[in-house]
């Protein structure tokens, strides 16, 4: 149950730090309500974390750092959102080190239409090999009919689409991200790819139920210190789950990557998981192989 130190990692959540780390998280800012929130907070879920990484001072440049940290760390490629037009670093990281950096691309489901056409000429321009959306911060549930569209244009060109499942860490209701609304969408799409993210906590044992019931349902481990992953995901990863787990870190957003590999030694898990956790599930899901 060691960790292997010669596997090229795929982190399927990967960022960059800013100088202003409130500007990361500004779309968010009309559905929070509390003044923490509003007024103290530097991320939306900063009252989960104690060792948020810094941001950077002005001048230092956001993909060398991060660049810096993979390397120090042994991430081979790390998934990155190149949507967000306010943010340079991600498309420069892209473009810059295409061996390095998958693209992904974010969609909010109200968009509608526009949605799905974004995802079609950021595939065709950047080749994104995901989407990943937050239900909660669009407050649209996941089985809700503006996905279905985003849902149906991920089959069509045979991606993986990303979602933020459980309780959400940011104070906005909970009701969009139930995880047994993935089972309806499992249902209606069997061919499209979903991952959990963020925990799916505190359905992490529906989680695995439903990883069992459907075939193209994963989890990744994203926006959790690896001595908090659930026990009910470590054991089905290490039985009959090696092939549904994906490793998912949370830099800079709320982990330092210190910690993250500093704590991943420890995560009991099978010998033969560690190389399907650190990359070759990512791969296969991501069309990597």
């Amino acid at each position: 149950m060691t960790m292997p130190t010669d596997i090229a990692i795929i982190d399927t959540m990967i960022g960059f730090p800013s100088t202003d780390r409130r500007e990361v998280y500004k779309f968010l800012a009309p559905s929070l309500r509390d003044k923490e929130s509003q007024e103290d907070f530097k991320m939306p879920a900063q009252y989960m974390f104690k060792d948020i990484p810094a941001d950077i001072g002005e001048g230092v440049d956001p993909v060398a750092v991060t660049l810096h940290n993979m390397d120090t760390y042994g991430v081979r490629q790390g998934m990155v959102n190149v949507g967000n037009e306010d943010r340079e670093a991600p498309r420069r990281a892209v473009r810059e080190f295409p061996e390095r950096f998958l693209p992904c691309i974010d969609v909010d489901p109200r968009h509608g239409m526009d949605a799905v056409r974004r995802i079609k000429s950021f595939h065709d321009e950047w080749g994104v090999v995901a989407v990943t959306s937050f239900p909660a911060g669009a407050l649209v549930a996941i089985n809700d009919a503006p996905y279905y569209p985003i849902y149906a244009a991920c089959v069509e060109l045979d991606i993986p689409i990303f979602l933020t499942a459980g309780v959400p860490g940011p104070r906005v209701p909970l009701k969009t991200q139930k995880v047994e609304h993935l089972d309806e969408v499992c249902w209606f799409f069997p061919e499209l790819k979903v991952v959990m993210r963020h925990g799916a906590e505190p359905w992490e044992e529906l989680a695995v139920k439903l990883m069992l019931k459907w075939p193209n349902l994963y989890y990744s481990t994203s926006a959790f210190a690896p001595k908090h992953y659930p026990k009910a995901i470590i054991d089905y990863a290490n039985t009959r789950g090696s092939d549904k787990i994906i490793y998912a870190g949370y830099f800079p957003a709320g982990l330092t990557y210190e910690r993250i590999m500093t704590e991943l030694p420890d995560v009991p898990l099978n010998d033969n998981v560690w190389p399907k956790f650190l990359r070759g599930n990512a791969a296969r899901v991501l069309g990597l192989d």
